[in-house]
């Protein structure tokens, strides 16, 4: 299969959808479709061979970040001779409404459409703007996928339609490595982690460092250690002598990141907001690193609700400082509490993942491309109010549907499968088979009308007939 992907930001300062995007396009690869990621970028930035740069981008303040967009005559240009040159079977657009590369992709795709949203907005006013501008190409997405509850409430919300929840993807034994002498551990001196953007305040670095004294009460000679880019300045100064306590590694390596998340005797999510996923705390999970996370909603179901780590309210340090205490103090809780996590990590290894991703391209495939005919859209009139499933709920089942003979590891619980092409913009129901979804399906959302065309698959079996491609 020729499958087109669209990154809308830039690979010039990459990030957690650029991370995901690459990572699916080596899993399709390796499973012998061809595969080329249009995608802003310096031509002199360094790529993998199958990125086809956009042309520059521009930083935008967007959902509490900086994000490198790129939209433009010499963008629209090479989008539109990407698309002409692809030959693409599918084109996987993500963020389709981000005034970006994607953006673009959609309104001059042909080819049958899949788009993923990863981000988590309770309001926005770009989503506002940009959605009459692109509510008729809309009508060309064949599938829908959220990567989480939260991101699926942004496209319920903004875009009155419903998506299949799948979840990043993570390779878990990546992740399994041994402590790092550099930051070994002992039970009089505990390794506290903090991984992330030391300059967005979402982040929350702040709120952990205000924590910092009251563990130190119980753990005089805990360490913590901070990575990330930015400006470590400001906060130094936030906690005067107690700044011995903090180990300020600046920006690190892939490798460094895996040793630290396998030496820490903690990993701390202290962000308070803009997290759709919480990718960083499925890494920990796969190294075996306790996780204490704010409770937000994200954060929340990646833990199953405390099972899997400890939460803490949004912003509140004292919280954070119990959790931590009873993290680093009740060994045996904390042990059983890391083994499941371990185990349930593996649902989100890009083994699976992919697999799910490629169930979704079938049942698009199956729809066909975008037809209007009579003023009507061609998926909307097969995609209203079927039931759909999550697609990263956990079952009692002994394997994934669609993944062929392949385990994610001893005693995991798999998502969902079943349903076949609920919701996708065109395809037949699969006989016999229900679904259930945790909110109102398409045509059901309160507060907005559906958008046409824009259907709710569900994962199913993946198809036998993949047409093979060279990578």
């Amino acid at each position: 299969m020729r499958i087109g992907l669209v990154c809308p930001y830039s690979f010039d300062v990459p990030g957690g959808v650029q991370f995901h995007i690459r990572d699916l396009a080596d899993e399709l690869i390796g499973r012998s479709h061809e595969v080329s990621v249009l995608a802003p970028a310096e031509e002199a930035t360094p790529v993998p061979a199958y990125v086809v740069p956009a042309g520059r981008s521009v930083p935008i303040h967007y959902n509490g970040s900086v994000a490198r967009l790129s939209f433009g005559p010499i963008s629209a240009a090479r989008t539109r001779r990407w698309l002409a040159e692809g030959g693409f079977d599918l084109v996987h657009i993500h963020e389709p409404i981000t005034p970006s590369v994607g953006m673009l992709a959609l309104m001059n795709a042909s080819s049958p459409v899949v788009a993923t949203f990863h981000s988590s907005q309770v309001r926005s006013r770009a989503l506002r703007i940009a959605f009459p501008l692109v509510r008729a190409a809309l009508e060309k997405i064949g599938a829908t996928i959220a990567v989480s509850e939260d991101a699926r409430r942004t496209v319920v919300d903004h875009l009155g339609t419903d998506a299949v929840i799948i979840p990043n993807g993570v390779y878990v034994s990546h992740f399994q490595g041994t402590v790092d002498p550099r930051w070994q551990p002992s039970a009089a001196s505990p390794v506290v982690l903090f991984l992330g953007r030391l300059d967005e305040p979402r982040k929350g670095l702040a709120v952990l460092l205000d924590a910092v004294p009251q563990v130190l009460s119980t753990f005089p000679e805990a360490r913590f250690v901070v990575a990330g880019t930015g400006d470590a300045g400001p906060h130094r100064q936030r906690l005067g002598r107690l700044s011995q306590h903090l180990e300020w590694l600046g920006p690190v390596s892939e490798a460094d990141k895996v040793a630290l998340l396998n030496s820490c005797s903690a990993y701390v999510a202290p962000q308070t907001g803009g997290e759709s996923f919480g990718i960083v705390l499925v890494e920990a999970m796969s190294a075996g690193a306790p996780v204490v996370a704010s409770n937000l909603g994200a954060f929340r179901r990646v833990v199953d609700e405390g099972k899997l780590g400890r939460l803490f309210p949004v912003g509140d340090s004292p919280g954070l400082a119990q959790a931590l205490v009873d993290t680093l103090s009740q060994d045996q809780a904390t042990a059983a509490q890391v083994e499941r996590a371990r185990q349930a990590a593996w649902r989100y290894d890009w083994s699976v993942v992919t697999e799910r991703i490629l169930a979704v391209y079938d049942m698009a495939l199956a729809a066909g491309p975008f037809r209007a005919a009579n003023g009507a859209s061609g998926h909307a009139a097969n995609s209203a109010n079927r039931p759909g499933t999550d697609a990263s709920r956990p079952t009692d089942g002994p394997a994934s549907a669609g993944t062929s003979g392949s385990h994610p590891g001893p005693g995991v619980d798999m998502p969902a499968d079943g349903p076949a092409s609920a919701g996708v913009s065109g395809g037949p129901p699969t006989p016999g088979v229900g679904g259930t979804t945790d909110g109102p399906g398409q045509g059901g959302v309160p507060g907005g009308p559906p958008v046409p065309g824009v259907g709710r698959p569900t994962d199913g079996p993946a198809s036998a007939g993949r047409g093979k491609g060279k990578a």
